[in-house]
């Protein structure tokens, strides 16, 4: 790509703040949506510049549109003239796409995954009126629910570690014997050597899960350097400023730094303490016993209420602080930043000494205490999850709205699937390791009872998923029906040919399932809390595997319970091995990374509220990008300027320019086109792009315009209350643009779904119309201080 010197805006006006000269010029901003694109696609043309950026994320023009804004006359190879500017918009593109998917690195995000999710339960909070103590209680659960996400990952590493491979199968002859590099730590094959005590062998598998504690600390700290360190712009509120509708606007919304400091910390410590305590609670319960040694068993005891002391101070610190928005909280915590994991870290070591002294009548038999640490988990989560619904429901009751999503319930639903997502991961990984240790043998007992039941449900959870699939499948031919109609009214004249009517019709129908997501989402998390709960009260009634605890029963139900733990058990070993098939393949190709990062477009655009080793949200550099950009750019030109997002740019863009001072705010257009701004942002995140969030955003712009297609599963209409929907909402466009053959389209016209808005001759005249309503500022003088009508640097 071809790079000419490049223009860096500062914020800082370094000369006069507008020119003449350029007051005349108008600019389109792009911001491209999911999946990304190059600066090539966007601009329609293969010389491009970057004008401000990084390789990261940056802004570029055509190489013939790098000085627009100057006064200079064109080099004698240029073709165009400074003033052909005049007959349309400059055209710049904002490329953010690497924020998302960048090098082989990013497949390690997989791994959050369930943190992710949880995140996004912290962001659907329902739309409330004055219960500020009821929304911090909201974000305190979905904080807890993510710690409990943290020890069940490290728990479940522990598993792996600690009890199948250093406990079972170390201990077990045969087992042992299959898997020759565990022969230092076997006591029969190694002729009871060193390594081969149980506390010893606990303690050295105990820095496999410390040290994906670590990795987890690394990404995060890593991530947190790059996107929350970039400070958004710096500004004084002015006299008719009002946030009220979206925390969105607020000074402090994209500049979490220090919750996500004080998190990190936190659930780093709570890893460590985990381990911590898989170590030295075997190795204490061996030394309570009668005839133990005194001198240990009081050591034990002490390392066990350290471990109590320091989990409630994780606790302290998850529910002490949420997040600061109204101002840019720029201090950090450093004692408890630094000394929390630190001291996490010393007592993990203590616990590996502790836990490695000499026992000589110490024999390994049976599992660790793993049925009752995974059973307090899954008890604490659902608990969490009930509390978080009534919550919801409560704040919802406030300022009820139709349109959101499972009537406010959509929080609880989806932080219930992250803790399904990471009970499949969990048991999936546990279930895989003990048959690739034991395979058929039964030499070892396996991985706790409870993630046998918990795999065992997964069958009945697939037939609740065959049967939604059949309803929508059946939905899908309804509504095909009854578009085949509305596809002949639309296209009235044309020669009829019912398999081009079918098609359109079927994606008109595929389209529109997207509305009927809430209800998939709502009855899934229901049905997953159910089993769940069921799974958990049969571990603990019989504390036997579903198989063992049907003998004796009808010949139906025990054939039942072995079916269903068998097909369970390949189920979510399957779904381990396409997981890690996917992440590898992400590492090595380039191209199925940037497909995953589709998934990161949409998951990770919130700020870490919830969970700080979710992946990073890029709309902490995007943001911020696009404000410094359009301040600095009216600023010093005092042109006209149309902000065009496409699908989730054209949510970065409403974001941006509520960012935005007011003054310069009003003299913004924004042009979004295939945008789920109200379609899934309005409906699963309410408090934040509601209506009447939406509503402030139409009046305090210059003017909006929103384009959309009935083919588009992702866009759709504002759905703005009175008069405002028409002024916002283009009637929906016509896809494809011809139906038959016409001079115009002499070949087939494609369908374009949410694609190409820019090819339908509908997208220039909007943007025109809007550029014909801006009107460019009067030239003002040079800049003389910081008096509040300048931009400030971000101090």
């Amino acid at each position: 790509m071809e790079r000419a010197r490049e223009h860096v805006s500062t914020g800082e006006p370094e000369g006069p703040a507008q020119r003449p000269e350029a007051a005349g010029t108008a600019l389109e901003l792009l911001v491209h949506g999911v999946g990304g694109a190059t600066p090539e696609e966007m601009l329609g043309d293969p010389r491009t510049v970057r004008i401000t950026g990084d390789e990261t994320a940056a802004v570029y023009r055509r190489a013939d549109d790098a000085d627009a804004e100057g006064d200079g006359l064109p080099d004698a190879d240029t073709e165009r003239r400074p003033d052909d500017h005049r007959t349309g918009p400059v055209r710049e593109a904002y490329v953010w796409c690497n924020l998302t998917s960048g090098n082989g690195a990013r497949a390690l995000w997989l791994l959050l995954l369930p943190f992710m999710v949880v995140n996004l339960a912290h962001w659907m909070r329902p739309t409330t009126r004055g219960r500020t103590r009821t929304v911090r209680l909201y974000g305190l659960l979905v904080r807890l629910t993510g710690l409990t996400l943290t020890v069940l990952l490290v728990a479940a590493a522990c598993e792996v570690a600690l009890d199948l491979t250093a406990w079972q199968c170390a201990g077990t002859r045969a087992c042992a014997q299959e898997h020759s590099w565990l022969g230092f730590l076997s006591p029969a094959t190694s002729g009871d050597s060193w390594w081969s005590r149980p506390g010893r062998r606990l303690a050295l598998a105990g820095l496999v899960p410390a040290a994906l504690t670590g990795l987890l600390w690394y990404l995060s700290h890593r991530t947190w350097s790059a996107y929350e360190s970039q400070q958004p712009m710096s500004r004084r509120a002015e006299p008719d400023e009002e946030t009220g509708r979206t925390g969105l606007g607020r000074p402090g919304f994209w500049y979490g730094r220090r919750l996500v400091a004080r998190l990190r910390a936190a659930h780093t410590a709570a890893g460590f303490l985990t381990v911590a305590a898989a170590v030295g609670t075997s190795a204490a319960r061996y030394d309570r016993a009668p005839g133990g040694p005194a001198v240990l068993d009081t050591l034990g005891r002490l390392l066990d209420a350290i471990l109590v002391v320091g989990a409630v101070v994780v606790l302290w610190v998850v529910c002490r602080r949420g997040r600061s928005e109204n101002r840019l909280d720029q201090e950090l915590d450093q004692t408890l930043v630094r000394w929390l994991p630190i001291g996490s870290i010393v007592l993990f070591a203590l616990t590996l000494v502790y836990a490695g002294w000499s026992r000589p009548g110490w024999h390994s038999a049976g599992r660790l205490l793993g049925d009752m640490t995974f059973g307090c988990i899954t008890l604490v989560q659902c608990l969490l999850v009930v509390v978080l619904g009534v919550v919801a429901r409560i704040l919802y009751r406030t300022r009820p709205d139709t349109r959101t999503a499972m009537r406010g319930l959509a929080g609880p639903a989806v932080a219930m699937l992250s803790c399904a997502l990471g009970g499949v991961m969990s048991g999936g990984v546990s279930q895989r390791v003990a048959d690739w240790l034991d395979g058929t043998r039964d030499s070892i007992p396996g991985p706790p009872v409870l993630l046998t039941w918990q795999a065992s449900v997964i069958p009945a959870l697939l037939v609740v998923l065959l049967g939604l699939i059949g309803w929508l499948a059946r939905l899908t031919w309804t509504l095909r029906r009854r578009e085949m109609n509305a596809v002949e009214l639309d296209y009235k004249g044309e020669p009829k040919d019912t398999a081009r009517t079918r098609r359109i019709a079927s994606t008109r129908a595929m389209a529109a399932l997207t509305d009927r997501a809430p209800r998939m989402v709502g009855i899934i998390s229901f049905v997953t809390l159910l089993l769940g709960a069921g799974a958990l009260a049969g571990a603990f009634a019989t504390e036997d595997p579903p198989s063992e605890a049907a003998q004796g029963s009808y010949a139906v139900v025990q054939g039942a319970a072995e079916t269903a733990q068998a097909l369970g058990s390949w189920l979510i070993g399957l779904g381990f091995i396409v997981f890690v098939t996917w992440g590898r393949r992400a590492y090595k190709d380039p191209a199925a990374r940037r497909t995953i990062g589709i998934l990161w477009d949409v998951g990770t655009f919130w700020p870490r509220a919830a969970h700080p080793f979710a992946p990073p949200c890029y709309a902490e550099r995007a943001v911020p990008d696009l404000t410094w950009r359009m301040a600095t750019w009216t600023h010093s030109t005092g042109g006209r300027l149309v902000l065009s997002g496409h699908s989730q740019g054209s949510v970065l863009a409403a974001a941006a320019a509520w960012q935005l001072k007011p003054s310069v705010r009003k003299r913004i257009a924004l042009l979004t086109y295939g945008s789920p701004l109200e379609r899934l942002y309005g409906r699963w995140f309410p408090a934040h792009f509601g209506p009447a969030a939406l509503t402030s955003l139409h009046r305090e712009v210059a003017c909006w315009r929103n384009l959309y297609r009935r083919t588009d599963p992702i866009g759709g209409p504002v759905r703005l209350p009175g008069d405002c929907g028409p002024q916002v909402d283009h009637e929906p466009l016509g896809d494809p643009l011809a139906y038959g053959r016409t001079e115009r389209h002499p070949l087939p016209a494609p369908i374009l779904g949410h694609s190409d808005y820019q090819a339908d001759p509908v997208f220039a005249e909007e943007r025109a119309q809007l550029l014909a309503r801006l009107k460019p500022d009067v030239p003002a003088p040079r800049a003389q201080d910081d008096d509040g009508a300048g931009i400030h640097r971000g101090s």
